[in-house]
């Protein structure tokens, strides 16, 4: 196995937040303890994915490089591989649980072999031919008669049990996903769905204990995310979001979709009662026709109803979990959809609970630069990643430091001349 190349001692990871409306490249220096530094953004448009799903090989490869260049540009380094995010509606979730016996060896004390054991035999899930397996996240583990059980390993016992969370995905969408990062030249060190990296930039280890709803909504799907006991119990994607609020105003409108898209990012509102009568904005009109001015409320009116049908879709999901009574923190709100006005009051009306907004935290450099709703998955990709990379190195080098390529460069025509 490759080892990691280092800068400054320090190991490198890149996090790809491929999405509906944009592609971010974050890259990360991962540090004693699991902390990371970002040192690294690169971003580009999207155009060739639909609801999460990549429908445009081409087009996606573009946006990939483009964000990639910049973030290289940025962090003065060669990217070589990525923790890669993955979303969609054909995202699946299930609880399933495990059991082996300990291994009768130092009086059955339990070690890092056994609970790879136990979670592969709790992965052993029956799933649809077309669905694969992308991540198996440990909820509990029971040793013998002892419930509740976080970290077992160094325990002694006869009967190990795991409770997991499973997550998966269609086979296709992974793969068209890894092969349009594949074309960069690129290695996919993991897949990781969207929901989960942005739990891991945004929510609060408080959170998690008491109970919290994850919803990050982005362009092209809403991504939920529920966690009780410290744990992932329940994940979902919806394949509504913001493209949807953005065609209700093109249409409600009759003005294009780029301009509809402007003007939702700058005058929507997501509770009518928040836009004052007499405001006003100017709406452009579809082909030579002159511009009007129209009243804001009316904007108001047209996105209140879609926020309103995501979050009622969120709350069906809620209730089909079985977890509605068991988020006690409440709803975090994250992604580029969460950053209009309107949206917390809004939440807060129909799910009668606390709801916040979620922006990454926890990270170091350009922390002030990412803290923002929109790059919640890609900050979380990195963190997702610095914890992988504590139980096992990569297969490829993230990235190499640029003066390391020169070094080796000039060695080698040295050497030949």
């Amino acid at each position: 196995m490759n080892q990691p190349l280092k800068k400054s001692d320090k190991t490198l990871l890149v996090g790809l937040d491929i999405g509906t409306a944009k592609v971010s490249a974050i890259v990360g220096e991962c540090l004693p303890g699991q902390a990371v530094e970002i040192i690294g953004l690169g971003s580009h448009s999207s155009k060739g994915l639909k609801r999460g799903v990549v429908v445009d090989i081409e087009s996606t490869v573009q946006s990939i490089q483009r964000a990639i260049e910049e973030a290289e540009v940025m962090a003065g380094c060669e990217i070589r591989s990525v923790f890669a995010s993955i979303s969609g509606s054909h995202i699946r979730s299930l609880n399933s649980q495990g059991v082996v016996a300990i291994r009768d060896t130092r009086d059955r004390e339990v070690d890092e072999q056994d609970i790879e054991r136990v979670l592969d035999a709790a992965r052993a899930v029956a799933i649809p031919a077309d669905q694969r397996i992308l991540t198996v996240l440990p909820q509990e583990y029971v040793l013998d008669e002892q419930e509740d059980i976080r970290h077992p390993v160094g325990m002694i016992g006869t009967r190990l049990e795991a409770r997991v969370h499973v997550i998966t995905g269609a086979q296709s969408a992974a793969q068209n996903i890894s092969k349009c990062v594949t074309r960069c030249a690129l290695h996919v060190d993991d897949l990781i769905p969207s929901q989960l990296a942005s739990a891991e930039a945004v929510l609060t280890q408080d959170e998690r204990d008491l109970g919290v709803c994850l919803i990050d909504i982005g362009a092209g799907t809403t991504d939920i995310a529920v966690f009780t006991q410290g744990s992932m119990r329940h994940t979902a994607s919806l394949g509504i979001a913001g493209d949807q609020v953005t065609n209700d105003i093109a249409f409600a409108f009759r003005t294009p979709t780029p301009y509809a898209e402007e003007i939702k990012v700058k005058y929507a509102c997501a509770l009518a009662q928040l836009a004052r009568p007499e405001e006003t904005i100017e709406v452009t009109s579809v082909g030579d026709r002159p511009s009007r001015r129209l009243a804001r409320q009316m904007l108001a009116d047209v996105v209140q109803k879609r926020y309103e049908e995501i979050f009622e879709m969120v709350q069906a999901e809620l209730r089909r979990s079985g977890h509605e009574e068991m988020i006690a923190a409440g709803v975090v709100l994250t992604g580029g959809g969460a950053r209009m006005e309107g949206v917390v009051e809004l939440a807060e009306e129909m799910f009668h609970m606390p709801v916040r907004i979620g922006v990454p935290h926890g990270v170091r450099g350009l922390a002030d630069v990412v803290s923002n709703p929109i790059h919640a998955t890609g900050v979380g990709l990195l963190v997702a990643g610095a914890k992988r990379l504590g139980a096992r190195a990569p297969t490829h080098p993230a990235s190499e430091a640029v003066g390391t390529l020169w070094a080796r460069v000039r060695k080698f025509f040295a050497g030949e001349f």
